[in-house]
């Protein structure tokens, strides 16, 4: 059975950075994108970026110039460094690993910046 497991996240000042790591275990073959979303109280699951497994990236404006997706398609990890956080990324964090028509979902990391 294919789990994505999340780590890092936690309580920051603003202006501050963090990491959130995801890793894919069991049998996965061709992964094609990778990716972070995420769900603030009351509001919707959010995009946050994209990347595929040949290296292109996609942002959310709201996150462009302060966080960088970055991936290991060996390892079957995907990390989100989030830098000049703000109390508005405040949120639920989740990764998404798709291969083929398939997909998995984190169960969510808090990620909680304080101002």
């Amino acid at each position: 059975q294919v789990q994505c497991v999340e780590a890092g996240g936690g309580l920051v000042q603003a202006g501050r950075s963090l990491r959130v790591s995801c890793v894919a275990s069991g049998s996965i073959f061709s992964i094609h994108t990778l990716g972070w979303y995420r769900q603030a109280p009351g509001k919707q699951r959010e995009l946050v970026a994209t990347i595929t497994s040949g290296g292109s990236s996609n942002y959310a404006d709201y996150v462009k110039g302060r966080y960088t997706i970055s991936r290991d398609n060996a390892k079957k990890m995907v990390d989100l460094q989030m830098g000049s956080l703000k109390p508005e990324d405040t949120a639920v964090y989740y990764c998404k690993i798709s291969w083929g028509h398939s997909e998995c979902w984190g169960q969510g990391t808090q990620v909680t910046v304080s101002s």
